[in-house]
């Protein structure tokens, strides 16, 4: 029977304040990091320990698999016994806990769920994850909201303002397989947005290259570039409006503001876009009472994991997007009469 594991605390022998010291850890391999190589398999058991650290002690023989030693690139399999051997990292500072409120939010938009994976419809205002001062994000919630889950990861993103669909795995063999579907482009994002104008009928498609640059201040900014990567959004009109157009953007490749840069290149930025709308079109939008982005992750189409059965999922409007477009209908009939 395998040790139990030590460890000691951050001012205790051996453990410098501000660290913690953990001790031998062993850890049986599940089916899920089946063919997992042995780097990434610590990288994840050892979250915050420097890669330095981790390739050192593979070097040098500390770990161990079925008590014998191994490469970086060794493949797991489900039974191995792995021996971790003492390191120290860093002790996380305190982080702020999402409140009760914001965690019933995210559950409540939980639109389809089985044992492989999750699908939520993303409110627009909230990060998928933490960091550049943001406390939590929807990970992070959905984390906190479920302490028995041992594995929660995000498949892809959606910006902050973005609302939408956002899949998110259970099972590290459904992240991989979920990836690898993106990747083969055999996974559909159906996007609706109100741009500025009326989308021309001819229009079906955007195909420029997208560049990422950053700002003087650091902020992250994409520009139609020929030195960037290829990138293909395709469109389709649904309704028109005084001023404003509905429309479907179908991203064939993910680039970072993929939909928001094309729409704005094509002389239609989205609503609400305080990068891409000029100034004037984005107060005018401001007047009619809109607040947000208007771009909605509406629709995905993909298979399962495991099952390969085939799904569709959509997700409604949010009351700020719905009360846009049922200002702007009202309005456009207010001219029929």
């Amino acid at each position: 029977m395998a040790p139990p594991a030590l460890g000691a605390r951050s001012g205790e022998a051996g453990a410098p304040r501000g660290e913690v010291r953990q001790g031998v850890q062993w850890v049986t391999v599940d089916e899920d990091n089946d063919g997992q190589r042995v780097d990434n398999f610590l990288l994840a058991q050892l979250r915050g320990v420097p890669k330095s650290i981790i390739y050192r002690v593979v070097r040098k023989g500390e770990v161990r698999v079925n008590k014998g030693r191994v490469k970086p690139d060794t493949r797991l399999k489900t039974g191995d016994q792995v021996r971790i051997p003492p390191v120290t990292r860093k002790e996380k500072p305190a982080q702020v806990a999402p409140g009760s409120r914001v965690q019933g939010v995210v559950e409540a938009a939980v639109v389809f769920e089985n044992d492989q994976m999750l699908v939520v419809n993303k409110p627009s205002g909230i990060a998928v994850h933490g960091g550049s001062g943001l406390s939590f994000g929807l990970i992070e919630v959905l984390r906190s909201g479920r302490p028995s889950a041992k594995f929660l990861e995000l498949v892809h993103r959606l910006d902050r303002d973005t609302s939408g669909l956002v899949m998110v795995a259970k099972k590290r063999s459904a992240l991989r397989y979920l990836q690898d579907e993106l990747r083969q482009k055999r996974i559909r994002k159906h996007y609706h947005a109100l741009v500025a104008g009326d989308w021309p009928k001819g229009v079906d498609r955007v195909d420029v290259p997208l560049l990422r640059y950053e700002m003087p201040n650091g902020e992250r900014r994409v520009k139609v570039d020929d030195s960037g990567k290829a990138s293909l959004t395709t469109f389709r009109c649904l309704a028109r409006f005084q001023g404003y157009s509905l429309v479907e953007a179908s991203p064939i490749t993910g680039r970072t503001h993929q939909i928001r840069v094309h729409s704005a290149w094509a002389g239609h930025p989205i609503a609400g876009d305080d990068k891409y709308m000029d100034d004037v079109s984005l107060k005018a939008f401001r007047a009619i009472g809109g607040q947000r982005l208007m771009l909605h992750a509406r629709a995905l189409e993909f298979t399962l994991p495991v099952s390969g059965e085939a799904v569709r999922l959509e997700a409604p409007y949010d009351d700020a997007f719905n009360d846009v477009l049922e200002k702007l209908g009202a309005r456009l009939k207010g001219t029929d009469q």
